[in-house]
């Protein structure tokens, strides 16, 4: 078995070095791209040493959409970046921060926004896509990739093979390769506000099912007691925040309290504030949003400047 695995390794060498020059071709155009929504040029900025600051806000979608790093600068006096994943909990967002730490100097404050979904631990891999170009021999990424559905050993090692059978992919490459204007970016400093208003999403959910009771995954719960820790370590003042969430959507997760309480026993345990947006005023009225989650872009300025006093009067 041994000996067949060498011969194994000694042929597909060769392959492997003559497809790595085409590999980061495509990978080097497709990090180009405004997809997903703006998550390649996040990634971007954590590889190439762009997205340091003083300030890292962390989370989902919850956290992008809804919390304006520029609000936050005007008033810190600090340097801000938004980090929030669109569709992933804990899990993705914790990889996204070792990239982060990887590649530029750990911040002095991280805010972290965490929700409902926070410690679920998702099966597959949302908008896996954005993770092609960053991908090959990136071990770190692997490890927590590969608790999800998407991608096979071999995309990891051998270059070009994880964008097999992708024909999106490469009609987007190449879209970007002839195109002669370069595109705006689609975040500022990993912020987009949301020129929404009100849909008649909860609504639709509502009829379909009551209510829901999500998983909290046991391993998602020690990693962020883990990130806690780290964040001591490297003296990183850490602030625990739940965005503002519309009082329809507070009923719909049966669990909603149980999963609360986790988040205050990590800030009473850690001594670390916790402070829940979800009974601010704005939370009953649908003109400060697009659905039950997320605010739109009034909204999040609103709540934005809320923030940005509150943490200057705890920053240390």
């Amino acid at each position: 078995m041994k000996n067949f695995l060498t011969r194994l390794l000694i042929f597909l060498a060769p392959i492997a070095i003559g497809l790595y020059p085409l590999d980061l071709a495509l990978s080097h155009i497709y990090k180009q791209t405004r997809r997903y929504p703006g998550e390649i040029e996040v990634w971007n900025d954590i590889y190439n040493g762009q997205a340091q600051c003083d300030v890292a806000v962390y989370g989902s979608s919850r956290a992008w959409v809804q919390i304006d790093s520029q609000i936050l600068m005007d008033t810190l006096g600090l340097s801000v970046y938004n980090f929030g994943m669109d569709g992933h909990n804990f899990w993705m967002q914790y990889m996204r921060h070792l990239e982060f730490v990887k590649h530029n100097p750990w911040p002095k404050h991280i805010v972290l926004s965490v929700d409902v979904f926070s410690l679920e631990k998702r099966k597959g891999l949302y908008q896996m896509n954005q993770f092609l170009p960053y991908l090959l021999w990136n071990t770190q990424m692997k490890n927590f990739v590969d608790d999800c559905e998407g991608f096979k050993q071999c995309d990891y090692l051998i270059p070009l093979v994880r964008y097999a059978g992708k024909n999106q992919v490469f009609k987007q490459a190449w879209e970007t390769m002839k195109s002669d204007t370069i595109a705006m970016p689609y975040r500022h400093r990993g912020y987009k506000g949301m020129q929404r208003t009100w849909s008649d999403e909860f609504a639709q959910a509502s009829e379909k099912r009551k209510g829901i009771e999500l998983e909290i995954n046991q391993e998602a719960k020690d990693l962020m007691r883990r990130f806690i820790e780290e964040c001591a370590t490297h003296q990183t003042q850490l602030h625990l925040v739940y965005c503002p969430e519309h009082i329809l959507g507070q009923s719909f997760v049966s669990n909603r309290s149980e999963i609360f309480e986790i988040f205050q026993s990590f800030a009473n345990n850690y001594n670390i504030h916790f402070t829940d947006y979800s009974t601010m005023s704005i939370c009953t009225d649908t003109s400060y949003f697009y659905n039950a989650s997320h605010l739109n872009i009034t909204g999040s300025k609103l709540f934005s400047t809320q923030l940005a006093t509150d943490l200057k009067s705890r920053m240390r």
